[in-house]
């Protein structure tokens, strides 16, 4: 057997693996509450800490200074 070949064998098996697992939590109320649960708080609190480095990151790389820099929060009228 190839290195490939052993790739492809192992992708295959992991996939199976995965969607039967996936469907014996969708299959099982309890499990299906869990892994709800998990999905919400998951995504509740990674993906707005996410957007805030994006965005903050994306700042810094513009070479601007920062918003809450008094000389430019604070510019006379």
């Amino acid at each position: 057997m190839t290195h490939t070949t052993s790739e492809k064998l192992a992708d295959v098996a992991l996939g199976v693996a995965v969607t039967g697992a996936a469907f014996y939590v969708l299959k099982t109320p309890s499990l299906r509450r869990v892994a709800w649960r998990l999905a919400v708080v998951g995504l509740s609190r990674t993906l707005p800490a996410w957007f805030r480095r994006e965005v903050s990151n994306a700042w810094e790389e513009s070479g601007r200074d920062h918003p809450a820099d008094p000389a430019i929060s604070r510019r006379p009228a």
